[in-house]
């Protein structure tokens, strides 16, 4: 005679060999777990000095963030549809404590990214060596500049050539129809890869070219210059932002430009988002006198302060800002502006007057923070604020839309500004 088994026994089988099974997984995946996170947030240093040690690891808490993350691992690898990439997790759970912070300038960097920032911030790149912009007008990509000794130089890339294709022949995509940022994702490489593409130009963009160039090592170009064609005697320097390589180019540029007959100068920060704190301060060691440069304050109110060597450049100099000019761009122009060395003329700054430090992690990532705060050498400080330009003035209506680079010299109302008072005033 079959013996029947009730529902409710059935029932509280099943869930007790759920309830095992999970707290088996949770067992695993804890100790897995705190492994990998000892491993990623172990102790370090970074510039030589010490980082600090990450506390989670060496307090009661630790059991707190344990728990919640290997609960969420387990449910998901018992219960989800998906298969559970812990990589992706991993990096996914660093990114938003990041952004839990509070800090908005804090960033967590996989090993490829954190790699990636050292290289670029060292003004170094893996490309053709070109600088590009969105073309509207003919959903193509645009060449604004091209870097020297780049392949693309070699290539006979022009500036003002605009990119319709990323690959070509059977593998082309139109830019139109890919869009801007995955188009430019596909230009993008390592050394020794092929970056190929299809580009038009001349007049009514009637010449096409096809390109096929093979990505290397490249300097990145931070800093370009000209001469006024209107008037010779004036210089204008673009500084985009400021990396490790910017002084020797901010140098070099400044250097031709007096070579050429250059008297006065115009140095344009317009959407620079600022960078290394060193470039910064070794430029304006050269031009302003012995004295202050930046004071930082740190979370405990210490104040530090870097100051210049006494070498001071001596010539007329207007700043160009916007409101894209940003932390470095900034801590430039006030710094001009409280030696009273330059005028400021544009729009008001974007108003990021915090240092950020970048620490590597022990698996080739890094995490950036806010770790200071830094303000002018005399005057107060401008995070959230921005700084008020000394000639306050709008880019004409008609150009506000339109990328810096596509402006020419004679349609840019600020700069025209900056020219008509260095020459009234010098």
């Amino acid at each position: 005679m079959n013996k029947k088994i009730s529902v409710i026994t059935l029932l509280f089988c099943v869930i007790a060999v759920a309830l095992v099974v999970f707290m088996s997984t949770y067992t695993i995946l804890t100790d897995t777990y705190r492994a990998r996170l000892a491993e990623a947030y172990a102790e370090d240093t970074v510039s030589g000095d010490e980082a600090p040690k990450n506390p989670l690891l060496n307090n009661s808490d630790s059991g707190f963030y344990n728990e919640k993350v290997a609960t969420l691992e387990s449910m998901f690898n018992l219960y989800s549809y998906y298969d559970l990439d812990t990589e992706a997790v991993l990096n996914g759970m660093l990114d938003g404590f990041a952004y839990g912070t509070g800090d908005r300038y804090a960033e967590y960097y996989t090993a490829e990214e954190y790699a990636l920032f050292t290289q670029e911030s060292n003004g170094e790149m893996q490309g053709i060596g070109i600088n590009i912009i969105f073309n509207a007008d003919y959903n193509a990509i645009e060449v604004i500049n091209v870097m020297p000794d780049s392949p693309a130089l070699e290539a006979g890339v022009l500036p003002g050539d605009l990119i319709i294709t990323v690959g070509i022949g059977e593998e082309a995509q139109d830019v139109a129809e890919l869009g801007y940022t995955p188009a430019v994702a596909k230009l993008q490489g390592l050394a020794g890869t092929l970056c190929e593409f299809t580009a038009v130009r001349g007049d009514n963009y009637e010449e096409t070219i096809d390109f096929s160039i093979e990505r290397r090592q490249v300097t990145i170009q931070t800093v370009t210059s000209h001469i006024y064609d209107a008037d010779k005697t004036i210089g204008i320097i673009r500084i985009s932002e400021f990396d490790k390589i910017t002084p020797t180019q901010f140098f070099e540029a400044l250097d031709s430009l007096m070579a050429q007959g250059a008297t006065k100068f115009i140095f344009d920060v317009r959407n620079n988002p600022g960078g290394d704190l060193g470039a910064i301060c070794e430029i304006l060691d050269f031009l302003v006198p012995e004295g202050p440069i930046i004071r930082m304050k740190d979370k405990a109110g210490n104040e530090s302060i870097i100051k210049s060597g006494g070498e001071e450049f001596n010539a007329p100099m207007a700043v160009l800002c916007n409101g894209s000019s940003a932390s470095a761009a900034e801590l430039f122009t006030s710094t001009l502006m409280d030696y009273e060395k330059a005028v400021i003329v544009g729009t008001t700054t974007f108003g990021k007057g915090s240092v950020q430090t970048i620490y590597s992690l022990p698996d080739g990532g890094g995490i950036k923070m806010t770790t200071k705060m830094y303000f002018p050498p005399f005057s107060e400080g401008y995070d959230g604020i921005g700084i008020v330009p000394d000639i306050k003035i709008e880019m004409a209506e008609e150009f506000k839309n339109v990328n810096l680079y596509k402006i020419s010299d004679a349609d840019d109302t600020q700069l025209q500004r900056a020219i008509q008072y260095l020459n009234e005033t010098n």
